[in-house]
């Protein structure tokens, strides 16, 4: 689930996009996404994050998918991370997603960390935000009685 959604109760497209970036880490990883991996027992987010940066990305592929092709791999781990990236602006639109998985060809854009990563420093600054300009969603549960 999008963090914005889970902080704010704030929900828009690009919250599905960052769910179809978890989708693919997972897949990609064979992993879900809230197992202790490695020797830290991050999340995947977090594992999937420190080899990017370390520039080990083909250790988070699943050994099933190895015989693969690796740049198709690796272009699909940065596609997944640039889903989850904290800020929702920068992450891409699924009609983007759709191109850049389409094409093997052309850069794509580095991502930043993502959102989870995060979660700790955004939780001290929550106390300087400006109030969120948007409603929280209510939700009531009606019983549907038989015929």
């Amino acid at each position: 689930m999008a963090p914005e959604y889970t902080r704010r109760g704030h929900f828009s497209a690009k919250s599905d996009v960052y769910s179809f970036g978890v989708l693919v880490l997972e897949i990609i990883s064979g992993q879900k996404i809230h197992s202790c991996i490695g020797e830290d027992g991050d999340d995947l987010l977090t594992h999937a994050w420190k080899h990017w940066m370390e520039g080990t990305a083909l250790e988070l592929i699943d050994p099933i998918l190895r015989d693969g092709s690796t740049g198709e791999m690796t272009r699909c781990i940065q596609i997944g991370l640039l889903c989850v990236q904290e800020n929702v602006a920068k992450r891409p639109t699924m009609a983007s997603v759709v191109l850049m998985l389409s094409s093997s060809s052309g850069p794509l854009p580095v991502p930043s960390k993502s959102a989870y990563l995060m979660h700790s420093i955004m939780e001290s600054d929550t106390s300087s935000e400006a109030p969120a300009q948007f409603t929280v969603n209510k939700v009531s549960i009606s019983e549907l009685d038989p015929r």
